[in-house]
């Protein structure tokens, strides 16, 4: 699972993000599967602050040891 995390790109990330949100605003998608849309999104937006996080995490360690 490491490696899934390494290979995510903030890029796609957001590129997959505007997709569910133009699948959402689509008038005739179900609600059932609206709510399963919804969740993949709120998952995605989580793994894109969580690599977010991450590259800020290191740009504050580089910029403490003054590199």
């Amino acid at each position: 699972m490491a490696n899934e995390k390494d290979e995510f790109k903030l890029e796609e990330g957001l590129e997959l993000l505007e997709e569910k949100i133009e699948a959402l605003e689509d008038e005739d998608i179900s609600l059932e599967d609206s709510f399963k849309i919804y969740k993949e999104g709120m998952e995605l937006i989580k793994k894109c602050n969580d690599h977010v996080d991450r590259v800020e995490k290191q740009i504050m360690m580089l910029d403490e040891e003054g590199e």
